[in-house]
């Protein structure tokens, strides 16, 4: 195995600044721009030993008689080019190696998703709507740390605070340095000696709060107003999730919603519709008036303008759409008889000759039918 300490010309308790300096002067002098082809080969070398050197872990592995860039892993190996030393360490040991530090206990926590119901007229105008909720908050006995009152987490004895182990092990590939977990501190580098009694030494206990959601006017069913930082709070008191609530609109007795525009049916007698007339309507918005025109036909759309569901983000609102329903009279005695069959003479509708035509159903009877599922 080449002694890259002796190559890069430094002792092997040379700083990490004095590797970098040595590096670097060499690098200079040998490069392939400067020394020709002469100084090729010890470039790479060079490269080589600084590529070790200065990475910890590898510098650790060579120190320990394992080059970590050689094809064989460093320990006289047959596995020929292209299989280094982190592929048969994995293949062997799993990958675990290169441990990152202490496993923080703090982690942010879960978002979380709640469900809540909102009328017509919510979801039209918009509103407040109180809401509760059973998340995990921190714990207020320990502040979220885990340890009981007056105590303090401890520096875990087994892996001095690092939260990882290493084992040097000799097997057929020579020496090998294998990095796991602590078991004994879960990886965090610390150990709780006396736990919370409220939280069990998690940093968190579940409890129930009540928020305020500003709903949005146009929201529909299945729309989601998230909340920040409103889920649940991460083991160790680490910072919380978001809160998703899902809306689900309650339907109306009167109206039916498609899309941000208002349906509803009105019916109207029939003398009403063939004279006209002006009538009362009840909506979202207050009593209003609607105009019908003389020989207001079955079926007739009137649309008020602007008395929809409002826009969800772009503001504006959809339509009322009033379907006329127009309610053919039954006579209650023979007086009434007589008038319609004058009405009839007068008309020549005496024996009205049938004339069938298509089909072409409302365009309300065509959304009644389509939410009836037929």
């Amino acid at each position: 195995m080449a002694d890259y300490y002796d190559i890069l010309g430094v002792e092997r308790d040379a700083t990490p600044e004095q590797i970098k300096k040595a590096y670097r002067r060499l690098a200079r002098e040998l490069h392939p721009d400067v020394a020709g082809e002469a100084g090729e080969e010890r470039f790479k070398d060079v490269a080589r030993a600084y590529e070790v050197l200065s990475n910890p872990e590898k510098r650790q592995q060579y120190d320990l008689g394992v080059d970590p860039t050689a094809p064989g892993g460093g320990a006289g190996g047959g596995f020929g080019a292209g299989f280094g030393f982190q592929d048969i360490f994995e293949t062997f040991f799993g990958g675990a190696q290169g441990a990152q530090g202490p496993i923080p206990r703090a982690r942010r926590g879960q978002d979380a998703l709640v469900r809540m119901d909102v009328d017509l007229a919510g979801a039209t105008f918009g509103a407040k709507r109180e809401l509760q909720v059973d998340t995990a908050v921190a714990c207020s006995t320990c502040g979220g740390n885990g340890a009981r009152q007056g105590t303090t987490l401890r520096t875990c004895e087994v892996c001095a605070g690092r939260g990882h182990v290493q084992r040097v092990a000799r097997s057929f590939l020579g020496q090998v340095m294998t990095t796991a977990p602590c078991t004994a501190c879960n990886g965090h580098g610390t150990v709780i000696p006396e736990p919370c009694p409220d939280c069990a030494g998690e940093g968190r206990v579940r409890s129930r709060r009540t928020l305020t959601v500003n709903v949005p006017a146009g929201v529909d069913t299945g729309t989601r107003i998230k909340l920040t930082a409103q889920g649940e709070v991460g083991p160790g008191g680490g910072p919380a999730g978001d809160l998703y609530v899902e809306i689900r609109e309650k339907p109306h007795e009167v109206f039916v919603r498609r899309g941000d525009d208002l349906h509803a049916t009105l019916p109207v007698p029939m003398t009403a519709a063939a004279l006209g007339t002006v009538l009362p309507l009840d909506t979202l918005d207050g009593a209003q008036e609607i105009d019908l025109r003389p020989g207001t036909q079955p079926g007739q759309i009137v649309t008020l303008k602007g008395l929809g569901v409002g826009h969800l983000h772009t503001g504006g609102r959809g339509d009322l759409h009033v379907h006329i329903d127009v309610t053919v009279p039954k006579p209650d005695d023979d007086e009434q008889a007589e008038l319609l069959r004058r009405l009839a003479a007068l008309r020549g509708e005496e024996r009205p000759e049938p004339r069938l035509a298509a089909a072409n159903p409302g365009v309300f009877s065509r959304l009644r039918d389509k939410l009836s599922g037929r």
